[in-house]
């Protein structure tokens, strides 16, 4: 009875999973989450603005951060500087160009470091060209929350060159990047 015991233990050893990443859904629905961006107008200011509509899920394994992931997309046409005119112009062609590139995406390829700096490798996806990209990122916290589920939180910023992913429009010497922050908030599953 004794090596029926330990040898079933060692087969359950054998089939646990070695990592400890936990799914999470990005609760945007919650208003919990946001895309944002802001970009220098003119050099005298930030303009600045989000993206209403996107989704999307990650993995995080805080005792082994290269299995983790994040996957998210975003609804190109969904933008919103706080400006009817505006926005109707990012939509265009000129910028955006809603019509052809409906979505942005991006997908993880690496994740490194420690909950309080965090280096997020991956493809972006934007305006039809695909690029490598590196968010700086950390972790706000995790735990229950009121209604019993668990969740995680995260917060990372990158910077882009608005001509190498095509949009040729010309805003000036002050307005050849932008920044993109994403603050996620992820529910388990």
């Amino acid at each position: 009875m004794k090596k029926y015991l330990l040898a079933t233990a060692f087969a359950a050893t054998l089939l646990t999973p070695l990592t400890n990443a936990a799914d999470y859904i990005i609760d945007h629905k919650g208003a919990h989450a946001s895309v944002n961006f802001k970009i220098k107008h003119l050099g005298y200011s930030w303009l600045t603005g989000r993206f209403d509509n996107f989704n999307g899920k990650f993995s995080y394994d805080a005792a082994n951060v290269s299995a983790s992931k994040l996957n998210i997309t975003i609804d190109t046409s969904s933008i919103n500087s706080n400006h009817a005119e505006r926005d109707k112009h990012l939509r265009s062609d000129d910028f955006l160009d809603v019509n052809e590139f409906s979505k942005a995406k991006f997908v993880s390829s690496s994740i490194s470091g420690t909950d309080e700096k965090l280096l997020v490798k991956g493809m972006f996806t934007f305006h039809g060209v695909s690029k490598e990209i590196t968010i700086d990122a950390e972790k706000i916290g995790e735990g229950q929350d009121p209604w019993g589920g668990y969740r995680a939180g995260f917060s990372g910023t990158t910077r882009i060159a608005l001509k190498d992913f095509g949009i040729k429009t010309n805003l000036g010497p002050a307005s050849t990047h932008v920044e993109l922050s994403f603050h996620i908030e992820g529910v388990k599953i």
